[in-house]
């Protein structure tokens, strides 16, 4: 998962030759999991075809105020559609425009819109990038929260060697991502989360376990990359997966297995959030062979396992602990009082009363509950419970 996954990127291409690497920018774009729109000026349509842009992004290509049969190509709502808008190549002409504000084609128009940030790569002759005029041009851009993907040397269209040619398509790519790293509330933190179930064997065949999918845990997990976190995942069985180049993704089978690998990693951590639905029993002797019907009725002697979260609050030293309960009765009444027995910063509630919460949902209906408060929240999915959790932890807990 790159931090570009699902974000809407407009990217404008001018009128100069290294128009034609737009074609392998959009492409990039698209592999990183980005949403693509394409702006063209008129003259960048000389050197790339609006088709081919068209058909890599498989969203129309606007150059226009209006399209062929005459339906207004609304810059604004193209400008409000965007994460971030790239401008690449960027020429001393549309550089000069888009500072002195001079909205003349549709492009500078739906720039003049954007609230977004703003990247920008040059590219131009040699003696163009050097004139005094382009450099107070970038300056000024650079004043007002533009970045400025500086170009690089090489041999020109003009013959000249020097610095001009507008960054690689995977350099332009590398430095956005880098960027929005940079700004990311949880950047360098590191966090532990335990997701999904864990199954206790009985017998090489059969084990006890309970219904959750994990959903939640790898919601969780996936805001915590967005903000920029590097994320430990102990998992129990699952069918989902995630990737990510800060991501240590751990896949356990029983509860002992996930308390081992907790702790091996909770000293180091920031943060840790224990949303796995943990056996809170295991089997005191397994069966090395299938057990087979004989009786009409079957004895097993359960066992406690380890309580994982109790024991990660026994050692908290500097990290915020987050716990979950997931209760049938009295709800408030027993998460808080695991709040206080488990030494937690603060503690989500769910309830299996609720239709719209609980194993195998994509919706979740939680509250946040402290030492001195409670915030609910309405049903929403999983996704947007896990960025109310993060939003809720951000402002209240790690400001």
């Amino acid at each position: 998962m790159s931090v570009l996954q699902h974000k809407n990127i407009l990217l404008g291409v001018t009128g100069g030759i290294a128009a034609y690497k737009a074609a392998f920018l959009v492409r990039l774009f698209i592999k990183e999991g980005a949403h693509v729109k394409v702006i063209m000026t008129p003259d960048a349509e000389e050197f790339v075809t609006p088709l081919t842009l068209s058909t890599l992004s498989k969203n129309p290509v606007y150059s226009t105020f209006s399209d062929e049969e005459k339906n207004w190509n609304n810059h604004v709502e193209i400008a409000e559609w965007a994460d971030l808008m790239v401008i690449a190549p960027a020429t001393a002409n549309t550089i000069s425009k888009m500072v002195l504000g001079k909205s003349d084609n549709v492009l500078i128009t739906t720039y003049m819109s954007a609230t977004c940030p703003i990247y920008v790569a040059p590219a131009m002759d040699l003696d163009m990038y050097k004139h005094h005029s382009t450099q107070k041009n970038l300056s000024e851009l650079s004043k007002h929260e533009h970045y400025i993907i500086e170009p690089e040397s090489g041999e020109l269209a003009s013959g000249l060697v020097g610095k001009g040619r507008m960054a690689e398509p995977e350099h332009i790519v590398r430095f956005i991502k880098k960027n929005i790293e940079k700004g990311l509330p949880l950047q360098g933190k590191k966090i532990l989360i335990t997701a999904g179930p864990t199954y206790e064997p009985i017998d090489p065949v059969r084990f006890i376990g309970n219904h959750s999918s994990g959903k939640m845990g790898f919601s969780l997990a996936k805001e915590a990359l967005n903000l920029g976190a590097h994320v430990v995942l102990v998992t129990g069985p699952t069918a989902l997966d995630l990737s990510h180049d800060n991501l240590e993704l751990i896949r356990v089978t029983t509860a002992r297995e996930m308390y081992d690998k907790a702790m091996a990693h909770y000293d180091e951590m920031d943060v840790a959030i224990a949303s796995a639905a943990v056996s809170d029993y295991r089997v005191k002797e397994v069966f090395d062979k299938k057990i087979k019907k004989t009786d009409d009725t079957l004895t097993i002697e359960l066992v406690k396992n380890p309580d994982i979260l109790k024991e990660l609050g026994k050692r908290k030293k500097d990290q915020i602990l987050i716990g979950f309960a997931l209760e049938t009765n009295n709800e408030v009444e027993n998460a808080k009082e695991k709040l206080e027995k488990k030494n937690l910063d603060f503690i989500v509630l769910n309830s299996l009363q609720d239709k719209d919460a609980g194993f195998k949902k994509d919706t979740n209906k939680v509250s946040v509950i402290t030492n001195t408060e409670t915030t609910r929240f309405h049903t929403k999915p999983k996704e947007d419970v896990a960025k109310d959790i993060f939003d809720f932890l951000i402002k209240n807990v790690m400001k």
